[in-house]
């Protein structure tokens, strides 16, 4: 069974690059879903189910801590891992998104490895499996 992904990010170009880089991983990824902004995310989850988020913080409509909040309220859709990719690295920030559950925290820009690496440590050999290619040596 592969992975199903959300992405949630207000630029499309930020979310074909995180969407590239799970395909190239060499993880068991299924499908790859993207949302421009929390309330879209929302409305995705309302009817998809995924086995991981990975969002921007600030965006327009409904921002990534929102959402955060939004998903802690439901029993199920709380349950599912977020890893925030954001400019954004006030410590004040990141705590509170912690707090909120997210899981971990990527710094825009990042080398593909690093989210590829945060993935595995949150999904295990799940999305560990297949074969990798390399995206080493890029910086998104």
């Amino acid at each position: 069974m592969g992975i199903r992904a959300l992405i949630v990010d207000d630029s499309a170009a930020m979310r074909s690059v995180v969407k590239k880089i799970l395909l190239l991983s060499g993880a068991d990824v299924t499908n790859c879903m993207e949302a421009a902004d929390g309330i879209e995310a929302l409305e995705i989850l309302s009817r998809e189910w995924v086995d991981v988020i990975l969002t921007d913080i600030h965006m327009p409509g409904m921002d990534g801590m929102q959402l955060l909040e939004r998903l802690r309220e439901d029993d199920m859709l709380g349950k599912i891992p977020v890893v925030l990719i954001t400019t954004e690295s006030r410590k004040e920030v990141v705590e509170r998104a912690a707090s909120l559950g997210a899981k971990a925290h990527v710094k825009k820009p990042f080398r593909p490895e690093t989210i590829r690496k945060v993935l595995e440590t949150i999904m295990g050999k799940e999305f560990a499996r297949g074969n990798v290619t390399s995206i080493e040596g890029s910086d998104f």
